[in-house]
């Protein structure tokens, strides 16, 4: 018996490291083009739908896509309404697995095809000038798991026989002596063992192969696979620990509907089963259980789909109420690292940071505007009110550089793509030239608040030549401000044209300089012409700082 318990403990292993390797292997092949999948959804519900069960197909686990959905979310990529319908999609495409399993079946041995598909795709990652290493460990993961099953399909049954072991059939009869409760009680066991394993779709094959042994498990089987959709929102839980408000909600989502689908199946339990056997005609027995399973998962899960997908912006708003924004306008920066998004969903970490630095950029964009008011008219209304908000702006951007820093030397040690390290490298440059530029808009506040309170005197034709001065810097910015978000390459014009500007905020420089030389020699406020200089060298690395990012820009692949 512990060696049977055994058997099947090892085999399970298999079967979960398969589907692992599958996921893993798709994801690292596909990189970040899964964030062009999912940025699909945002069309509407349907589109949402189709998006969570073709990509839920694909990576074989709801799991991993509620994962990398709640990233987003907690990114702020994509809304809690656009949500929805991926939820209830991904719901949907977890039952490929309980129809792959179905429509194989076990009379025949599974490692006949198995075997050669996994040497298959370790032969692809040992071919590197191919670069399908990460199609090669996703054909690994496929032959693995279907080697788990047939040895867990081996466990239930006598190896010299092949009839099903006494002691299954005794487990089974020990589950329905429980009478009325003894639904109730697979369905608690099914919840609790999905949550220990993390994958339904693993649970459900299980059940299966269980079934597939002994087929007076129907009534059982169905209550287990539907405690395992309710078990299989633990994921999505652990992933918004610690998340926005937005991501929590996505959460609550996956929750509410899985246990909606579930207690209204159980509600219609026997009807529902009635309905399964009327699609299935004929007897249950060994070769169509399997059947009958896989039809139920589906089913039950589409059902529960159709009725709710029409109330998705009500859904929506109900997670709104029950979980609020926060009052209090919290001035700390928050990103932590999420272990359970990094372990299932690795890119997706990786996209978060870049939208991060996106957010950090727009932060710039925004001290770059205060302080060109703050140049154009230098009185003490600045002090009062911008200087204070560039105050905390920078200060606020010391701490994203530090957890972005932090954030992205753990993003650097995950199992990612070539092109994905590349990002995470450039992210890190890009993220120390942004706060440099921070840096530098509040020194040029301080000198402007300095000029203001001591009540300096500029001459207005040289105030008027540093506006458009500053500008350059400005245009250089918001040039290369949307391939600061997207990671993106700069193109040959599109460089030659920020070079160009770099070398017009040079020559204006050398301008300026010459000029106060000049006013200086003519017997000008010393300190005011020293401190005019000191702005003129300050705007002039903030374009520095600009070009240098543009820099590294063209040097990075596109996406």
């Amino acid at each position: 018996m512990v060696l049977k318990i055994l058997s099947f403990a090892g085999s399970l292993c298999f079967v979960l490291y398969g589907m692992k390797l599958m996921s893993d292997g798709i994801q690292k092949s596909a990189g970040q083009r899964l964030k062009s999948a999912l940025s699909f959804m945002t069309g509407n519900r349907v589109t949402g739908l189709l998006t969570g069960c073709i990509l839920t197909m694909i990576i074989q686990s709801s799991g991993a896509t509620t994962v990398m959905l709640v990233g987003f979310v907690n990114a702020g990529l994509v809304t809690i309404e656009q949500t929805v319908g991926v939820i209830f999609g991904a719901n949907i495409g977890t039952t490929v697995t309980a129809w792959i399993v179905a429509l194989v079946g076990f009379d025949f041995d599974l490692k006949l095809f198995a075997i050669p598909i996994f040497g298959l795709g370790y032969v692809l990652t040992l071919l590197k000038r191919l670069k399908k290493e990460g199609l090669g460990i996703a054909i690994m993961g496929f032959g693995l798991l279907f080697i788990g099953l047939g040895w867990l399909s081996s466990t239930f049954k006598d190896p010299v026989t092949g009839e099903t072991l006494p002691d299954l059939i005794d487990a089974v009869k020990a589950i329905e002596n429980f009478g009325g409760f003894s639904i109730a009680l697979a369905v608690v066991v099914g919840v609790i063992f999905t949550g220990m394993i993390h994958s339904s779709s693993a649970m459900t094959a299980i059940v299966i192969t269980i079934a597939a042994a002994e087929p007076s498990f129907w009534k059982i089987g169905a209550a287990l696979v539907i405690g395992s959709t309710m078990g299989s929102t633990i994921d999505s839980i652990m992933a918004a620990m610690g998340g926005k408000p937005d991501a929590k909600r996505t959460a609550l989502i996956h929750v509410m509907f899985n246990c909606s689908a579930s207690v209204l199946a159980l509600i219609f339990f026997n009807p529902f089963l009635r309905l399964i056997e009327f699609i299935i005609p004929g007897d249950i027995n060994a070769k169509n259980i399997s059947y009958h399973i896989a039809l139920l998962n589906t089913t039950f899960k589409v059902l529960a789909t159709i009725i709710f997908i029409p109330f998705v912006k009500q859904i929506a708003s109900i997670t709104r109420k029950i979980i609020k924004d926060k009052n209090d306008f919290d001035k700390a920066y928050h990103f932590d690292f999420n272990e359970k998004t990094a372990l299932d969903m690795p890119e997706t970490c990786v996209i978060q940071a870049q939208k991060e630095i996106a957010d950090f950029a727009d932060i710039l964009v925004q001290m770059f505007d205060q302080l060109q008011i703050g140049l154009g008219k230098m009185d003490k209304k600045f002090i009062e009110e911008d200087y204070k908000s560039l105050e905390y702006l920078e200060n606020y951007t010391d701490q994203m550089h530090f957890q972005l820093t932090h954030y992205l030397i753990r993003c650097s040690s995950l199992n990612i793509s070539e092109e994905s390290k590349m990002n995470v490298s450039l992210m890190l440059q890009i993220s120390e030239e942004l706060e440099s530029m921070a840096d530098g808009c509040l020194s040029i506040a301080t000198q402007i608040k300095k000029a203001v309170i001591k009540e300096m005197v500029f001459r207005q034709e040289d105030l008027e030549r540093l506006l458009p001065y500053f500008e350059l810097s400005r245009q250089l910015l918001q040039f290369i401000y949307k391939n600061i978000s997207k990671i993106q390459r700069l193109s040959k014009d599109e460089f030659e044209f920020a070079a160009e500007l770099e070398a017009q905020i040079d020559a204006e420089r050398k301008s300026l300089k010459k000029l106060a030389r000049k006013r200086l020699e003519s017997g000008a406020d010393v300190k005011a012409e020293l401190l005019y200089l000191d702005m003129v060298r300050q705007i002039e690395k903030l374009g520095d700082r600009c070009f240098d990012m543009a820099d590294e820009l063209g040097k990075v692949s596109n996406l």
